[in-house]
């Protein structure tokens, strides 16, 4: 498979050091269905993500994070959840056949960046606030179905979850992944 590789974008690189109050009101754009939307979280992930862009599989949704004058703070991206993960399907309740005939009923937040210049505190947990209260109707809209439950996968040797934390999700396991260690939050939408 050919991956595309991108050319760099300019970016206005101001340090944004501020509090949340001072941004002022923000807007909170599901971009998904707007290509100039979609072009520009995937260049901000590809430059900016460690994980980089890495498409999107199945039913997917983007999210963009603007202040007042439109300028791009940071972007999420939703897109199928994990076929098969111990820890949560125990969480839940679900043994493999539940597990196959209810994971469309779930999602997966396979990206979360802040620009590396935005330096604002509490603004990721209230990103995640923003986007919670939404992805569930916004899914619904896009697909004609919504869900209950929302993953993440957080990478112990570099992150600590704390924006998840502090945006009420919920830790529900752990796992072995490579040389580090993944914990498993996730977080009930309805």
């Amino acid at each position: 498979m050919r991956v595309a590789v991108m050319a760099p974008r300019h970016w206005d690189r101001t340090p944004r050091d501020s509090s949340l109050e001072e941004l002022g009101t923000l807007e909170v754009r599901e971009g998904s269905a707007q290509s100039a939307s979609r072009e520009e979280l995937r260049a901000a992930l590809a430059q900016f993500h460690y994980l980089g862009f890495g498409g999107t599989v199945g039913e997917n949704l983007q999210y963009l994070v603007l202040d007042r004058r439109g300028q791009m703070l940071g972007g999420l991206q939703f897109g199928s959840a994990a076929w098969k993960c111990r820890d949560r399907d125990q969480f839940i309740g679900w043994k493999a056949a539940r597990r196959e005939a209810n994971l469309w009923r779930m999602t997966n937040n396979t990206r979360f960046l802040i620009l590396p210049w935005v330096r604002v505190a509490h603004l990721g947990s209230w990103i995640l606030g923003q986007v919670l209260r939404r992805v569930s109707t916004d899914w619904e809209g896009k697909y004609g179905h919504g869900f209950v439950l929302v993953e993440t996968f957080v990478e112990r040797d570099r992150f600590r979850g704390t924006v998840y934390q502090a945006a009420n999700w919920q830790r529900v396991g752990r796992r072995a992944a490579g040389p580090g260690r993944i914990d498993i939050p996730a977080c009930a939408c309805r």
